[in-house]
């Protein structure tokens, strides 16, 4: 279903994260819509983790009536709003309000934002998906019910819009390897021994991209991109063998496509996330959007070159979790997340972050991610190991 012609009725749209980075860009986008005669969506929900303030001007803006927000810092701010408060805001605005054929745009970060994506599918929603964990925590659950009820899983990761936009409608079995491209973060060109010092201010630096907090350091440990090839390996389809990433400072190729017959199909445009963002909200359309276009002229060279997996193993860690299958995804996630904060409160070091989430993938068993409850399980062992394992052990202390 799309709302893109001027006599269509207006698609509703649920954003969930929409005070974060790629919610503020959604917003963005549907703003130059609304105001430059675009696809005619309607904001029916919109869903935050605690920025009342942002959330109620959003609201407001777009004659928004529902919203979520887990924990507000004044509740009061959403006053003239239907408010959905707690640890299950968002799942509980989804069931509240989602009809069958709305499109939800999933950008939680992290784990919280699995129960609410499932509400979405079993509503029968179709996703724009920007939450990673999502797929790497509970791909095998997520695809099968997306196929149960026959709705659209659209990618919005820019390296993920890309191979969706290169593959089109050909069979995945024409398919040789999928590359993902990395920036290679801000200690691209650092070595081991100068990483042993790195600050949480060095890991926040990041060259091209303007992300939060979590998302920032997963990139400059490149755990980002090995939970982009998790995530790849469900949307698309293929396996380890046929997944690789590549470290492309300029940010400008975001997924490349090799095919049997040796060619190669790559998505280039500048690094904005406002382009697969639209993508995603006006498929099948081509619309015209707020990015800039590429200048060809002034284009100069493309560099690329391989991670080094000595200095950045989480792009490994991944490719065994695919291998491992069943809840090594979602354990690899919930170590990371423990493992990320760990960094922030200055409890283990930039590099113990990998450290800790391979001794956690080691330590815990696999099982099968075929239900909501036996991926919860899995995320709560890892996070309860990871937690204990920060408490009792100075080897992993900063």
């Amino acid at each position: 279903m799309n709302a893109l012609h001027a006599d269509a009725p207006a698609r509703r749209l649920i954003v969930l994260g929409s005070t974060g980075s790629i919610g503020t860009s959604t917003m963005d986008v549907l703003r130059r819509w609304r105001d430059h005669g675009g696809p005619r969506l309607e904001v029916v929900g919109l869903a935050a983790h605690s920025n009342a303030a942002l959330l109620a001007q959003q609201a407001s803006e777009f004659g928004v009536r529902h919203v979520a927000v887990v924990s507000p810092r004044d509740p009061s701010e959403l006053s003239a709003c239907t408010a959905f408060t707690g640890e299950h805001a968002a799942r509980d605005l989804i069931q509240a309000i989602a009809r069958p054929g709305d499109l939800v745009l999933a950008a939680m970060v992290g784990a919280a934002g699995i129960a609410p994506t499932l509400a979405a599918i079993d509503a029968g929603c179709d996703i724009a998906l920007a939450n990673k964990e999502t797929l790497v925590a509970a791909g095998e659950l997520v695809m099968a019910r997306v196929r149960e009820r026959g709705v659209a899983l659209l990618p919005v990761d820019s390296e993920h819009s890309g191979v969706f936009q290169c593959l089109g409608d050909r069979n995945i079995s024409e398919v040789a390897r999928i590359v993902l491209t990395a920036s290679g973060g801000p200690f691209r060109t650092w070595d081991r021994a100068r990483m042993a010092s790195i600050t949480l201010a060095d890991a926040l630096k990041h060259p091209t991209w303007t992300m939060g907090r979590k998302v920032t350091i997963d990139s400059a440990t490149m755990m980002n991109k090995g939970l982009e090839l998790l995530e790849a390996h469900w949307l698309f389809g293929v396996d380890r063998n046929r997944l690789g990433a590549i470290v492309h400072p300029q940010s400008m190729v975001h997924a490349m496509v090799e095919f049997v017959d040796g060619s190669v199909m790559a998505q280039i445009s500048p690094p904005d996330m406002r382009l697969p963002i639209q993508i995603a909200l006006a498929h099948p359309q081509r619309v015209d959007g707020p990015t800039r276009r590429v200048d060809w002229a002034q284009l100069g060279s493309f560099q690329f070159e391989p991670i080094d997996r000595d200095r950045f193993p989480a792009p490994g860690l991944a490719l065994h979790a695919i291998e491992r299958g069943g809840t090594a995804g979602c354990t690899l996630n919930a170590a990371n997340e423990i493992a990320v904060q760990g960094f922030i409160d200055g409890r283990i070091p930039f590099m113990g972050i990998a450290e800790l989430v391979g001794e956690c993938m080691a330590a815990m068993p696999c099982g099968a991610a075929s239900s909501l409850d036996a991926v919860l399980a899995a995320d709560a062992a890892a996070r309860a190991w990871c937690s204990d394992r920060l408490g009792r052990s100075p080897a992993l202390r900063a």
